[in-house]
């Protein structure tokens, strides 16, 4: 080789060892405007800087646009709509005691009240970023607005907190990326590179602004670097271990980076021998980094028996904090902490209490009745230092927990008001969403949350939307009510009817809301009831049931309906699901089974009482009972029926109910049973006194009751309909057409029917009752503050109580 190429290979060799070696970084800024709802970048080409860089010996070019990462409002919103989700759903646990008891047989969108499990984690470093991401020219109107929460407020009631928590704004003298960039260099030229050196570039380079940490992240002598930490994890100390964390928290590292698994291990290998306030902060820097640590949260679960005499209040709250954040929290855990919740409850301010309500209700946890209702109890105490966000965590407990706590909810009556100005939509949505959980209808609350909710439709999620008209819709507010509201909110459907290809259950809550107060929009229902919508909740049940039941109430209610129907097949297949259910759960019940068995003993046996869904989909069961004209009990037991009783072919039943010798005779003794501590005997005919009552013999008690004292007044009027003896017609020899027919639905209700402490029904079984008016049936309700005193005392009571329910309805239909 001649001596001018060696030169030249040389100096090549010498050159691309100089560009390794020391390169120089020039950061290039693009500016970016909007234009036209697209970022338009100045034309200088990255690849001309480069070359040029190369040309000049000046280093390589760095382009750095912000816009490229940061999200804009649009994009922000745009991410919303997606697929994350702030709640998911998840089966409520059932009250016990005074409790607003939770109904399993209800619509299946009012169940799922669902908890976070949300991918966007509301950090305040994510706030800021966003908010410097946010500044595009589009109107403000077209995105949604951010939610004014901030999950980590409590952690500024103490001065303690800050031992065992990130603050983002509490960072350390910033460095210049220059210099970011030499100690990548150093790190690159050491040899046998120890933990104590690594903790110290690592933490160094977390020193670096914000904006300039991208640059390290790309830098391949940074994942060099990472690669020494990994090979030196068992040699870091606790604090540099922690540190090291803390650091990759500033750079922004990604929760997805393979690296952060191998951190995880190694710190819940540690955690039996690290202190508290250790673990602690350790716990709020996965937080910090986004990323999910079960099997770190679960050996920080395991060792804290033995720091908890070490727990105060900041330390307390934070754990619970930590626990919910992570979506799980053991039942020994859970019995611990209640006691140190209690130990600590009075010392708890605000916003902390607000935390421990929030921590509880994503774990999916509960306490103990009375605990919970000494947590609210200094929720009250000390509400008026609480913000809106702490407000409405304590309404999630409470829904979670059904629990009905008079105090607080009376306390909303002048907070909601007060506060429902400055608070965001999916506040209001809550608060309203946990009153109809609770069953709890206080207008004022209601109506400051309708007025106060923002006009534009687009600053609403559709679950926004959804939720707030089926909470207004159960609890009965009617549209004369809040003009304004269920046509903004329907105007949003419309406007977000894109997302219900990813959320059908939105849709479907929202038009059940809406048909509990008689609001059918045709062209929702059109959507709902389409094929292509229908395929796509075939997979779930719960979403079937949903759609079954719209289906079955446009059947009714909208008679003149030409639009889409239900699938014969899913409504038949839903029916059968429903019914075996009701056969399991709701036709075994014990009031239940005692209002069949007497209806039987009055009417005359098993063929003049069917026990059935009337409206299917409904999901309820009635006692169904039939009359003629003249108030005689007609079999409606199916197969009987048809084939014995069917006016249409002639064929009648050939019995009349006086002549069968079953059912109750009322007489002189009997009625003195039932009257006896009402201080009046009733004068009856001699015709009657001359029979025997035939039923089971009554046994006089001393101690008996009457009847007055359970809330049903033995008055003149009740006791002629109890002795009402209908005029003898015989349907021997003619028919009884069928339009003549009087269809009685005898219903049974309990308290999950009504508004809380109210007998307003709810918003499903008051559109129950209004169905079943349109499908020509004369409701018959027995109360449960009337029936169920009655199933203690004696059948004659009973049998008196229905015969006075029936033929009062009776005779008001015949009037009509």
């Amino acid at each position: 080789m001649s001596a001018r190429a060696l030169w030249r290979q040389a100096a090549t060799l010498r050159v691309f060892a100089q560009s390794i070696s020391s390169p120089v970084y020039r950061v290039q800024y693009h500016s970016s405007e909007w234009k036209n709802g697209k970022v338009q970048k100045e034309k200088k080409s990255q690849t001309v800087e480069q070359r040029r860089g190369a040309e000049t010996g000046e280093g390589c070019s760095l382009v750095y646009n912000p816009a490229a990462y940061y999200q804009s409002r649009a994009e922000h919103s745009a991410v919303q709509r997606g697929p994350v989700r702030e709640e998911e759903t998840s089966q409520p646990v059932p009250g016990v005691g005074f409790r607003q008891q939770s109904n399993h047989y209800m619509i299946g969108s009012s169940r799922h009240l669902s908890i976070s499990k949300n991918a966007q984690l509301g950090l305040a470093f994510n706030r800021q970023v966003a908010d410097k991401g946010s500044t595009s020219d589009h109107p403000k109107d077209d995105v949604y607005p951010y939610i004014k929460r901030d999950t980590r407020a409590f952690q500024r009631c103490r001065p303690e907190y800050s031992m065992m928590t990130y603050d983002v704004s509490q960072r350390p003298p910033a460095i210049q990326i220059k210099d970011g960039l030499l100690l990548l260099h150093k790190a690159a030229l050491m040899k046998n590179i120890d933990a104590s050196n690594v903790a110290h570039f690592i933490c160094e380079l977390g020193r670096l602004e914000p904006e300039q940490t991208v640059v390290v992240r790309g830098n391949m002598r940074f994942s060099m670097l990472l690669r020494y930490s990994v090979e030196n994890l068992q040699n870091f100390t606790h604090l540099q271990l922690i540190e090291v964390l803390r650091a990759f928290v500033r750079l922004g590292l990604s929760h997805h980076h393979s690296v952060l698994e191998l951190y995880e291990a190694e710190f819940s290998r540690r955690t039996s021998e690290m202190e508290l306030h250790q673990l602690l902060l350790v716990a709020d820097l996965w937080r910090c980094l986004g990323r999910s640590v079960p099997q770190y949260v679960a050996k920080l679960c395991d060792c804290i028996s033995k720091h908890l005499n070490q727990m105060g209040p900041p330390e307390l709250v934070q754990f619970v904090y930590v626990l919910g954040e992570s979506r799980q929290c053991p039942e020994f855990v859970l019995q611990c902490l209640e006691g140190i919740i209690m130990r600590h409850l009075e010392e708890l301010k605000g916003e902390e209490v607000g935390a421990v309500c929030l921590g509880l209700f994503k774990t999916q946890n509960s306490l103990s009745v009375g605990a919970l209702r000494r947590l609210v109890d200094r929720a009250c105490v000390v509400v008026k230092e609480m913000s809106d966000f702490g407000i409405v965590n304590v309404m999630k407990l409470m829904r979670f927990s059904h629990l009905d706590h008079l105090h607080w909810l009376e306390t909303l009556s002048s907070e909601v008001p007060r506060r429902a100005p400055q608070m965001a939509v999916q506040g209001l949505m809550h608060i309203a969403l946990t009153c109809s959980a609770l069953h709890y209808r206080d207008d004022g609350v209601l109506l400051a949350v309708a007025e106060h909710l923002p006009h534009l439709p687009s600053q609403y999620r559709s679950k926004d939307a959804a939720k707030l008209l089926w909470a207004f819709g159960n609890l009965g507010i009617l549209p004369s009510q809040c003009p304004s509201f269920h046509p903004r909110l329907t105007e949003t459907l419309r406007d977000r009817e894109s997302e219900f290809r990813s959320y059908p259950e939105h849709l479907l809550t929202a038009l059940l809301g809406l048909a509990f107060v008689g609001q059918f929009p045709h062209d929702l229902l059109s959507l709902a009831l389409s094929p292509e919508f229908t395929n796509q909740v075939t997979g779930l049940i719960d979403l079937k049931k949903d759609l079954f039941t719209l289906d079955g109430t446009v059947a009714i209610e909208l008679p003149g309906w030409t639009g889409p129907r239900m699938n014969p097949t899913i409504q038949e297949e839903v029916t059968k699901k429903l019914w075996d259910f009701a056969q399991s759960e709701l036709c075994q019940k014990p009031e239940v089974l005692e209002a069949e068995a007497v209806l039987q003993e009055l009417l005359g046996g098993k063929l003049f009482v069917h026990k059935r869904m009337i409206l299917p989909h409904m999901r309820s069961i009635d006692l169904e009972v039939h009359m003629d004209p003249s108030g005689n009990p007609l079999p409606v037991a199916s197969e009987t029926y048809q084939s014995h009783y069917n006016p249409d072919k002639g064929s009648v039943w050939p019995l009349d109910w006086k002549e069968m010798h079953t059912g109750v005779t009322l007489t002189d003794d009997l009625l003195v049973q039932l009257t006896k501590n009402s201080g009046k005997k009733p004068a009856v005919s001699t015709a009657m006194s001359s029979q025997q009552p035939i039923l089971r013999p009554v046994e006089v008690s001393t101690k008996r009751e009457s009847i007055l004292s359970i809330g049903v007044d033995l008055t003149d009027d009740l006791v002629n309909a109890i002795t009402k003896r209908p005029a003898h017609s015989s349907i021997h020899g003619h028919a009884t057409s069928a339009s003549a027919i009087v269809r009685l639905a005898v219903q049974v209700t309990s308290r999950n029917h009504y508004c809380y402490r109210t007998q307003r029904l709810t918003g499903l079984y008051a559109m129950k009752r209004r169905q079943l008016a349109l499908a020509g049936y004369t409701v018959v309700e027995l109360p449960h503050w009337e029936w169920f005193p009655l199933l203690r005392r004696s059948l004659a009571e009973r049998l008196a109580y229905i015969h006075c329910k029936l033929f009062s309805s009776f005779d008001s239909r015949s009037k009509k």
